[in-house]
């Protein structure tokens, strides 16, 4: 989970903004996290019990789609 300080929320609002929309977001304070930031349809299927998310680990994913992955992040990062 990527982790911003309280800070951040005035000075770096779009980065922050941009990456609660790809997963939660952390806000600390005092170095500890405090707060969550997420995009309303991930609350949404945390508040009314429906998930269509599973936890894994990057480091159990079958090599050909984290190949895919590597390629859907780049992409979007090239604006694509």
């Amino acid at each position: 989970m990527r982790e911003f300080t309280a800070g951040d929320l005035t000075r770096s609002t779009g980065d922050l903004f941009e990456a609660a929309t790809i997963a939660p977001v952390a806000i600390t304070k005092h170095r500890k996290p405090r707060y969550v930031i997420m995009s309303m349809e991930c609350y949404k299927s945390l508040t009314q019990g429906v998930s269509r998310q599973t936890a894994l680990s990057v480091a159990d994913m079958p090599d050909d789609l984290g190949a895919l992955w590597d390629k859907g992040v780049k992409d979007h990062f090239d604006g694509r």
